[in-house]
């Protein structure tokens, strides 16, 4: 369903799949929901930690976030967005300070993303890489992904 999700999709590099296999083979997915009808897969939203330099904290990178296209346009994924980032709140253990996302800011400015030139992630231009302070700290430094992000190609 993931790789169905971005078949057309013109910024893929179709890998988001491979992706979510790689997190979850590195035992790096720190939330991970999927969005059910009946017994079909409908959307699913993965969420990992991320480092910011030297930073202290924990943070956490949004994605991917992946509806099935015959589903597309009918709120599954602000649902699974809304309910992930809530979850990253309300799990103590996790001690969530933020959460980033690469992506269309037309999209995840709803959600309260937003560009902060405190935070760099090389390679992506700067206005689609936004983040969601928990606390209203923004720590300043370049993002790094899981190394699953890099392996996959």
């Amino acid at each position: 369903m993931v790789a169905a999700a971005f078949a057309d999709h013109p910024h893929s590099q179709q890998t988001e799949h491979r992706i979510v296999d790689a997190l979850r083979a590195a035992d790096a997915l720190t939330l991970s929901l999927v969005a059910m009808r009946d017994d079909a897969l409908l959307g699913y939203i993965a969420f990992s930690p991320i480092r910011i330099d030297d930073a202290a904290g924990a943070w956490y990178g949004l994605g991917p976030v992946a509806v099935a296209p015959t589903e597309q346009g009918h709120g599954i994924g602000r649902a699974l967005i809304d309910t992930g980032l809530a979850r990253l709140r309300a799990l103590r253990a996790l001690r969530a300070q933020g959460c980033v996302v690469a992506g269309d800011p037309a999209y995840y400015t709803r959600f309260g993303f937003r560009h902060h030139t405190a935070l760099h992630y090389p390679g992506l231009p700067p206005e689609y890489f936004m983040a969601l302070p928990f606390d209203g700290t923004i720590p300043a430094g370049t993002v790094r992904y899981h190394p699953a992000f890099d392996t996959v190609g």
